[in-house]
């Protein structure tokens, strides 16, 4: 296949996965550069994959999380945020974390199907429900695969509490589904915004929605009555750090029921794509983030830690803590914390879906 052009995705290249022994892909001598010369340079397409699992429903056990169960319709994610920490999953495809995350997509439309069996299950213990953990629920193949609106059918047919973490205001697309849910005190929203100035979303986060768009969405979920929280996250020091209090503010005047930040994190392959970016978008400040990010993670790329993983710590990390608690009361955004109830949940009926 010709040689293609990932202009326009967030990854600067596409790295090989080296964790997991798998070999090194490569074309077989000028093959590749005799299909460039007469065929030129084709755009990287998104391709998505049918993925069947047998089970759907993903246990956590980690004590910084606050949620213990998750569901994901989807493999990899086409918006493209450089910073996903979601990126080295996609070594276990033996694809890369670099531009394949973002164009080489699974998708699972058995989803809703097992998720209705877990649910049958004798003795299932309630407990919320959180989508968007790994990759977007709402990213752009959601708008013909719709897994994650027959996910929230099963849910909300067997009023089971949920919680959505999104990039995108498609999750406006099923608010006939989520604020009958939220007004039962069954679901919550949390809506990612990163950064606000178009020039860097644009490199940042290439195909999610404008950070603009996700401040209209919390709007107008919380004026239809969904609890809904602004996630600050990540912050990236020297890159978006200096809009901290402006997204505060926005989302305040949105109506954000809460709201938290997170300091940038660079697992396994992240950090050299991370760096691969910044030599690319900001080569005058790459070496300064660089050492922004390590000053708060112990000297280094990524701190795996429990806890500390999601703050970081050092100055910078304490200067980013300070001034995100001083906008939250200067600008009055909202400290509810949703607790949502589990003692509306009814088994499904049968081993059929009622509304699929």
């Amino acid at each position: 296949m010709p040689a293609e052009s990932i202009s326009g995705r967030g990854a600067t290249r596409n790295l090989t996965p080296t964790r997991f022994n798998l070999g090194e892909r490569t074309a077989e001598g000028d093959w590749l550069d005799q299909v460039e010369a007469l065929d030129g340079v084709t755009r990287r397409r998104t391709t998505v994959t049918v993925e069947r699992p047998k089970s759907i429903i993903t246990r956590n056990r980690s004590p910084d999380i606050g949620f213990d169960r998750s569901v994901n319709p989807y493999r990899g994610c086409e918006h493209g945020c450089i910073y996903c920490f979601a990126r080295p999953t996609h070594a276990y495809h033996d694809l890369s974390p670099g531009v394949d995350f973002e164009s080489r997509l699974f998708a699972k439309p058995d989803a809703p199907k097992l998720l209705h069996a877990a649910l049958s299950q004798p003795g299932y213990d309630v407990a919320p429900i959180a989508l968007g953990t790994n990759t977007d629920p709402y990213q752009p193949i959601e708008e013909r695969w719709e897994i994650t609106r027959s996910i929230l059918e099963v849910l909300v047919e067997t009023r089971h509490p949920f919680t959505i973490t999104t990039k995108s205001d498609r999750v406006l697309r099923d608010l006939d589904l989520i604020a009958p849910a939220a007004h039962e005190g069954l679901a919550a929203v949390a809506l990612s915004v990163t950064s606000l100035d178009p020039a860097i979303s644009r490199t940042l986060e290439p195909r999610a929605p404008a950070g603009r768009k996700r401040i209209a969405a919390i709007k107008t979920l919380n004026e239809a009555g969904v609890p809904t929280l602004l996630a600050v996250a990540p912050v990236i020091p020297q890159i978006t750090d200096h809009e901290l209090e402006s997204i505060v503010a926005a989302g305040a005047e949105a109506g954000a029921r809460g709201g938290f930040y997170l300091p940038v994190r660079l697992p396994h392959e992240v950090a050299p794509l991370f760096r691969a970016w910044l030599d690319e978008h900001y080569p005058d400040r790459a070496a300064k983030v660089m050492a922004t990010i390590r000053s708060m993670r112990d000297g280094k790329d990524n701190d795996p830690n429990f806890f500390t993983r999601m703050r970081g710590s050092g100055v910078w990390a304490e200067l980013l803590r300070t001034r995100f608690e001083k906008a939250v009361k200067r600008y009055g955004l909202g400290t509810t914390r949703t607790v949502l109830r589990r003692d509306l949940f009814r088994a499904p009926d049968g081993q059929q879906l009622r509304l699929l």
